[in-house]
Parts: structure tokens; C-alpha cells; sequence
């Protein structure tokens, strides 16, 4: 069986294991999933790159799994195949006659500050009135702003910030909220966001707390308006939170109206959402323009953050280049697939993608397919440098606090990029070998892992980190065993 060991396992058993692993072209089962809950489902891949398919752990490798924020190493792909490296969101000034149309294509970096400049470089060059209306031009994207499958449970937080062509501070504002000796709570929200926040969350004791299960809810409107009810515990410091902006259309309008009073643009019209009637590409003229950074260094915040609006703003992107129309979730899931097999040969028409995030729990894909996109971006990452992007286990990224790969040998050993939602636990990447290189691929996805939560107080290891460590080490002894062999 493949690593059939405990924590404690002697190096020599370790040792004659791998050695046997490596001498073999059998395919073997891995005990250690035993560590997981009853009733969950895993599906793991490891092989050699050197030597593909040769010796490999391989287990329900045809099954589908939510791949959650793994998926955004395809989005990563595609974009890198089809748009390239000198990709750049833009977000542009245009003079149409009377009328100023500030043209969104769904820049995830913008900010308000980005914008101002903007207007303060339309005033240098003689826009002192807008004797029309500004028009925010919305017409790069189509179609839902949020992926069929997103909670609606979890909409008002910023990882889940609506995917739109007008973006604005990355669909995401700040706030806080204050525990008080009166029983209440008070929200602060600083004065620049165009938002309003409600609470009627009470400050209860921990006690008080664990004995009426009640927990911080919000609840949003589509106006940016947000209610906190329920329970918090009474602390000592504000609780920082994050809101996701619900109408991102509204709050640029409105931030566009500061942003013309604090430089002193005066608007005879107002602003309105959409294109003018009269526009005429030919007649339009260019006022200034505001471009992101370049494709890499998008992917590099996206791929070691796991930014959620980067990749859904570039899978309805992708759908617009391919297709030649406005960007939506579906063009672009699809525009995905076609992209990855012209180039790739690797056929994902069977897997299911409702977004490029991997938010969505309506995601499907098999741990084989996400395999064969690992092996396809080592074999070309002299021309990818995709590798390089992903996070480091225990030095960066999402992966740099991960409890299973905080501490040698695992830490600086796994290059990876991890994915969670409901319920799954993922992880796809490579192993180093002792030059720091990749020598091997794996794929871990595990789901329906509901372990049941112990009622006492004592600190217990995570079942998905037990299994975790265990499997990384195998993962770091095997790729550095490899360039040996």
C-alpha cells in the first residue's frame, strides 16, 4: 500500500517504501485517507514529471470534485494562451460631443484614487463643465454579475464581490464594528464610502454566546445598504470588516459625484449608465486613459492571493476576445475549454465551470484533468512562467500560514495552489527536488469532509491536517527521492 505509516513511521520504512514506489509501475491506493471522515470522497494523483504515469498514486481520478480556487490555474492558462503577456485592462476618458463616457472594461485594480486622476488630468486639459451627462459605459460585460452556484449566504463578504465591468475599489469597502457596555453595537464606516451600514447585533458574553447559539449575520440590499444582527462577543478592540460592494453601479456613480466636486468639474446633465445614443466610435475622443499592470503580474495577486475578482473579470474577458461580443460568466467558461484544447489538446468538454474563481459550488472537475493541465504548463513554462506565480509552501501566498505546510521538511518544498469551499479541501502543484526544481505533479482533492466537532475545549489537529502532513511529506520524500533514482 502506499505509505502505509503513522506520524512517527522509522526512516528506514519510509525509505524501503519509496524505493519500491520508485522501481514499480504499479498504481497504489494511499492508506492514509483512512485519517479523513467517514463519508468523505478524495480523489488523489502523484507522478513523476520526469517519467509521466510511470509510477503514480492515482485514486478516483475520473470522478468530479468542486475544484474550488485550484480552478484558477486553467483560468491562469487560458488567459496566459489567449491573451498574452502584454494584456491589459483599460479604463478610458472618451469627449463624445457634449457628453463625457468614462469606458469600464472591468479593471479588478482600479481605484477611486486611479479615477481621480483621471479627472484631474480631463481639468488640466480644459474640461472645466460638462455641459451633457458622463455616461459609465458598462458595455464590455453581459449578463449575471455573480456565477450561478455562488451562496447567497456568503454575497455580502468581499471574496464573493461582484464580477462587473464598472469595478470600483475592487468591488470592496471597509468598515468596523464596536462591542459596547450597554449591551449594543455601533458600526463605523469611513466617511469616503458611498455605503450605508446598520447594526442591531447585540454585545453578548462568551458564555452568553455559546449558550443561545447566536452568532454576527448581515443581510444586504441591492441599494448598499447592510444590517448586522445577531450576537458579538464583547472585545476590547473594533472588529475589522470587509463588505462587498452589492451594486457596484451605484457606488461609482455616486463616487464620480465626490470625485467632480472635490476637483471642481462642474456637470450640467448627470450621470447615467450605459452608451448615449449619439456615440460614434470615429467621432469619440480619447481624453486620457488609465491601463492595469500587465497579465503577469495580474496572475501573479490572483494565483498567490487567490483573488476571486481578477479571475472572474478575466474569465468574461476571455469570453469577450474569443467570442467577439461582451464578456459573461457563460462565453467565458466556454471560451476557457475551447482555448485550453486548441492549444493543449486537453479536453475539458465534460467538466462542468460556472465561473473562473472557483467560487461557484456548481464547479466540476477530475483530478486526471487538472493533472494533465500540471503537466502541460512544466512541459512550456519556459514560455508560461506560470510556476513561478504560484504560491511556496510556508513562504508565500495563500500557503504561507497553512498549518500543514508551516514547518520542515514540507516548507519551501511544495509549489501549489490550494482551494477550499464548502466542505473541500484541494490542492494541486509540484514537488521540488533537492535543486529546488519541480520532479513531480499531484493532485489532492477531498470533499464532503464534515468531521464532527468535539464539544470539549482541548485543541485537537484538524483531521484534514493530519491527513495533510502526511501526504506532503510523502509528496517532498518522493520528489527529491526522484532525482536520485
Amino acid at each position: 500500500m502506499f505509505a502505509p505509516v503513522s506520524q512517527h513511521r522509522k526512516p528506514l520504512t519510509h525509505l524501503v517504501f519509496m524505493f519500491a514506489l520508485l522501481s514499480s509501475s504499479a498504481v497504489y491506493s494511499y492508506e492514509q485517507t483512512q485519517l479523513l471522515p467517514e463519508g468523505s470522497r478524495n480523489s488523489l494523483i502523484l507522478e513523476s514529471l520526469s517519467s509521466p504515469r510511470a509510477t503514480s498514486l492515482s485514486e478516483n481520478t475520473e470522478q468530479f470534485f468542486p475544484p474550488a480556487s485550484t480552478l484558477k490555474l486553467i483560468t491562469a492558462l487560458a488567459a496566459k494562451l489567449e491573451l498574452g503577456d502584454n494584456f491589459q485592462f483599460h479604463t478610458s476618458l472618451l469627449k463624445n460631443n457634449d457628453d463625457l463616457i468614462i469606458e469600464f472594461t472591468g479593471d479588478p485594480t482600479i481605484t477611486t484614487e486611479d479615477l481621480k486622476g483621471q479627472l484631474k488630468k480631463a481639468k488640466q486639459q480644459g474640461l472645466n463643465v460638462i455641459n451633457g451627462d458622463i455616461w459609465l459605459d458598462d458595455s464590455s460585460f453581459t449578463g449575471y454579475e455573480r456565477a450561478v452556484g455562488w451562496p447567497w449566504d456568503i454575497l455580502g463578504v468581499c471574496y464573493s464581490a461582484p464580477a462587473s465591468a464598472i469595478t470600483l475599489d475592487e468591488n470592496c469597502v471597509q468598515a468596523s464594528i464596536y462591542t459596547m457596555d450597554s449591551g449594543y453595537t455601533r458600526v463605523y464606516v469611513p466617511k469616503q464610502f458611498p455605503i450605508h451600514v446598520s447594526t442591531k447585533a447585540r454585545t453578548v458574553s462568551k458564555i452568553e454566546q455559546e449558550g443561545s447559539q447566536c452568532d454576527l449575520e448581515l443581510t444586504t440590499q441591492n441599494n448598499n445598504q447592510y444590517q448586522l444582527n445577531g450576537c458579538l462577543v464583547e472585545r476590547s478592540k473594533p472588529l475589522p470588516l470587509k463588505f462587498a460592494v452589492q451594486n457596484p453601479t451605484q457606488y461609482t456613480t455616486r463616487m464620480v459625484y465626490t470625485l467632480l466636486n472635490q476637483i471642481g468639474i462642474e456637470l450640467k446633465g448627470s450621470v447615467k449608465v450605459g452608451r448615449p445614443n449619439t456615440y460614434d466610435d470615429a467621432s469619440a475622443k480619447l481624453i486620457t486613459k488609465h491601463s492595469s499592470e500587465k497579465l503577469p503580474e495580474l496572475l501573479d495577486i490572483m494565483l498567490k492571493k487567490s483573488d476571486n475578482l481578477i479571475a472572474d473579470n478575466l474569465t468574461k474577458t476571455l469570453g469577450k476576445h474569443f467570442f467577439h461580443q461582451a464578456g459573461s460568466f457563460k462565453n467565458g467558461t466556454l471560451a476557457m475549454k475551447h482555448i485550453i484544447l486548441a492549444n493543449t489538446g486537453i479536453d475539458l468538454e465534460k467538466s462542468k465551470l460556472a465561473d473562473g474563481s472557483g467560487l461557484s459550488r456548481n464547479n466540476r472537475l477530475t483530478s486526471q484533468d487538472m493533472a494533465d493541465i500540471l503537466r502541460y504548463i512544466w512541459q512550456n513554462d519556459a514560455d508560461l512562467n506560470l510556476i513561478q506565480l504560484m504560491p511556496t509552501s510556508g513562504t508565500s501566498g495563500t500557503l504561507q500560514y497553512r498549518r500543514s505546510m508551516r514547518k520542515p521538511p514540507i516548507k519551501d518544498q511544495i509549489i501549489a495552489k490550494s482551494g477550499s469551499v464548502y466542505g473541500s479541501y484541494n490542492m494541486a502543484g509540484y514537488g521540488l527536488d533537492s535543486d529546488g526544481k519541480p520532479s513531480s505533479l499531484f493532485v489532492q482533492f477531498i470533499t464532503d469532509y464534515h468531521p464532527i466537532k468535539k464539544s470539549n475545549d482541548k485543541p485537537v489537529i484538524a483531521p484534514i491536517t493530519q491527513f495533510e502532513q502526511i501526504f506532503y511529506q510523502d509528496i517532498v520524500s518522493f520528489s527529491q527521492m526522484l532525482s536520485k533514482h
